[in-house]
């Protein structure tokens, strides 16, 4: 089981660091598999972490403060919600519906001929989208799909929607890890698990620096949205295989 997890993080790490977002998108459903969700998600948030300041480190100046400020703002206000989820809802259908809502927004990005551009940030969609990816945060570590949407609206450049959302990362997972914390959510198990994983975490995080320079323009999103797609539908098969 321990070179699987150490193998499920290096990828995910990888991904994390060459698009911007997606640890836990390819983490969670894959550890669930082999450990319960309350020791998977912790462990995707301290993963997260340490991600998000290494990145934050290295490509500070390209971070948009403004749009990282106000998502983190509103996702505050989902995350206890989150983890309302976390602890009391089934989590078998709570992710069949995540699972839903990644499919229809992706395989719409992908076959849409002109999708709504905003050209500066927009107070209305900043809140919602923080708000949603505060509630998939707390509840399942999955704070991206909210986040790639307002990505794609402003078209940051890839190196740009990296940055700020590791902006975004650092202060939520440290938020959302404070609030595992106190639930009694990290445990032995998960900080020995993170320890394991550390010599796959940062060869991956400076590999995916590496590939996301290499990344341009529309090509850059018809990647993110692609992977989205297959992890979305993967979410959903695995689960209703399990309710099966």
């Amino acid at each position: 089981m321990l070179f699987a997890v150490i193998a499920v993080v290096f990828v995910a790490t990888l991904v994390r660091s060459t698009f911007g977002f997606g640890e836990a998108l390819v983490a969670v459903p894959l550890l669930a598999i082999v450990m319960p969700l309350q020791i998977a998600v912790p462990l995707c948030v301290l993963v997260s972490i340490l991600v998000a300041l290494i990145v934050v480190v290295q490509d500070h100046r390209v971070i948009h403060i403004d749009s990282a400020k106000w998502l983190i703002v509103f996702a505050l206000l989902g995350i206890p919600l989150g983890l309302w989820l976390l602890v009391s809802a089934d989590p078998r259908w709570v992710k069949v519906v995540l699972g839903g809502v990644i499919i229809a927004y992706s395989a719409y990005a992908l076959v849409a001929k002109q999708s709504l551009h905003l050209e500066q940030d927009h107070r209305a969609w900043l809140f919602a989208c923080g708000l949603l990816s505060g509630v998939l945060g707390g509840a399942y570590g999955l704070n991206g799909p909210p986040l790639v949407i307002y990505g794609n609206l402003r078209r940051w450049s890839a190196q740009h929607f990296r940055a700020t959302l590791q902006a975004y990362f650092l202060v939520t997972s440290i938020i959302g890890l404070a609030g595992y914390t106190a639930k009694g959510l990290v445990s032995g198990v998960v900080l020995r698990d993170f320890a394991l994983s550390l010599p796959a975490v940062i060869p991956a995080v400076f590999l995916g620096r590496h590939f996301n320079r290499k990344l341009r323009g529309a090509m850059f999103f018809t990647y993110v949205h692609v992977g989205l797609l297959m992890i979305g539908i993967v979410l959903v098969a695995l689960t209703l295989a399990n309710v099966a």
